[in-house]
Parts: C-alpha cells; structure tokens; sequence
C-alpha cells in the first residue's frame, strides 16, 4: 500500500507555505513603515484556504446527493489593508499592527512546523520499527 505525502501530511505543509508566504508580506510591510505612500498588504487563510477548496472534487454516488454549491468567491490574491488611522503621507502601515499580525503568524507557522514534524517523525518510527 502506497503512501500519499498530501494525505500523510494533512495539509499541514500547505499552512507552511501560506505561513512563510504571509510572513514575507508582513515584513516587506513592516520595511516600508516609513514610505511615503506604501500601502500595505496582506493575505486572507480564509482567501486561500476557498482556493484550495475550489480543487477538490466532491463525488456523488446518488442521484439525490446534493450538488457542491459553497464555493468561495475570494482569491488567493493580495489586498490591501484599510487603515485604522491613515497618515498625512498616504503611508497605511501601523506599526502595532503589523508587529502583532507577524507575531501571531509565526505562532501559527511554528504550530504548523510542529505537527509537520511529529507527523515525518511518527512515519519515520513506523518505517524502522521503533
């Protein structure tokens, strides 16, 4: 019996690569605090995660089986992010902010990286028998 890394890994290697891919985006946001008209940027779990679901294909095995109507109309895309209090140089950046949307990310990346590890560690303990 094969085994599937994509059904091995529950899709924890997808948050990695949202997780890493957002934590970019927060710093180039932090970077250009100061830029004269940065606007800021940010990616929606939620945008992303409706990206992912518009893959998968649901199976009826019934003709009275419903049909797959909740398909998300968001994109994976970046937006901007409207500003709780816009400044005089059309800089959208808060500092605070963004310091607290990067921290939070990097809990959620390391809770990712953790269950990914536990996850190669559990197949690698079946494999040598230990």
């Amino acid at each position: 019996m094969a085994i599937s890394f994509a059904g091995a890994f529950a899709g924890h290697d997808k948050a990695l690569e949202f997780r890493s891919a957002r934590a970019a985006i927060l710093a180039n946001n932090i970077a250009n605090a100061d830029t004269p008209n940065y606007k800021a940027r940010d990616i929606s779990f939620d945008a992303a995660l409706g990206e992912e679901m518009k893959r998968l294909q649901l199976q009826g095995t019934n003709d009275r089986h419903f049909a797959h109507g909740a398909e998300s109309e968001a994109s994976g895309d970046l937006l901007y992010r409207n500003p709780e209090q816009p400044s005089l140089d059309g800089n959208t950046v808060d500092m605070q902010r963004e310091q607290a949307e990067y921290a939070q990310n990097s809990m959620q990346f390391d809770t990712s990286f953790m269950f990914l590890d536990r996850k190669i560690s559990g197949m690698r303990k079946a494999l040598t028998g230990n």
